[in-house]
């Protein structure tokens, strides 16, 4: 039985077992042979890529998606009260006409009273990011203002460029919010 075992051992065959460890020798089956077929290896290769690369392009939409909200959000906390501020802009106007009314008026004590008013009206705008717009003398530009008629320039420096202001433009937090009405030189 030594004899029998030193010869299977040779032979590359074990008596108990039916393995072959060689190729060349015939067998049921062998070591040799590979795992998982090359295609398989491929495809799993393959299917690791696909979801790696829409994993990250979840992360990157994600993290696009995270940036425009919080910009969406600051701008919106910017220009919450745009309504209600574009309609004093109305009120204001009309504090400008009365203004220039009471230059004329004789009633000092009436005019610093009113004008209290008027000034406290403004810095309560100016604080929360309203500006007005300065127009006249300036290159007209339709980004920011709208023409409302053009008429002969007094001189010829003035051609091309705002005479009056019909109406005042005013910003809020440095986006326009009513556009300057204006006259300008031809």
């Amino acid at each position: 039985m030594a004899d029998n075992e030193k010869n299977s051992r040779e032979n590359g065959t074990n008596a108990g077992m039916d393995i072959n460890t060689d190729e060349s020798i015939s067998g049921t089956s062998h070591l040799n042979e590979p795992v998982a077929s090359e295609d398989e290896v491929g495809k799993l290769q393959a299917e690791i890529a696909e979801l790696k690369d829409k994993y990250l392009r979840q992360a990157a939409e994600f993290d696009n998606f995270r940036r425009r909200t919080a910009k969406e959000r600051i701008e919106m906390i910017n220009t919450a009260g745009k309504e209600v501020i574009t309609s004093l802009l109305d009120v204001l106007d009309d504090c400008d006409r009365a203004e220039k009314q009471l230059q004329n008026s004789g009633d000092t004590p009436l005019k610093e009273g009113i004008q209290l008013v008027f000034n406290k009206l403004r810095s309560t705008l100016q604080s929360k990011g309203v500006k007005p717009m300065q127009t006249i003398g300036t290159d007209f530009n339709p980004d920011q203002q709208e023409a409302i008629t053009e008429i002969p320039a007094p001189t010829e420096a003035m051609k091309g460029k705002v005479v009056d202001e019909v109406q005042k433009g005013y910003y809020m937090n440095d986006k326009i919010i009513r556009f300057a009405k204006v006259v300008v030189g031809k």
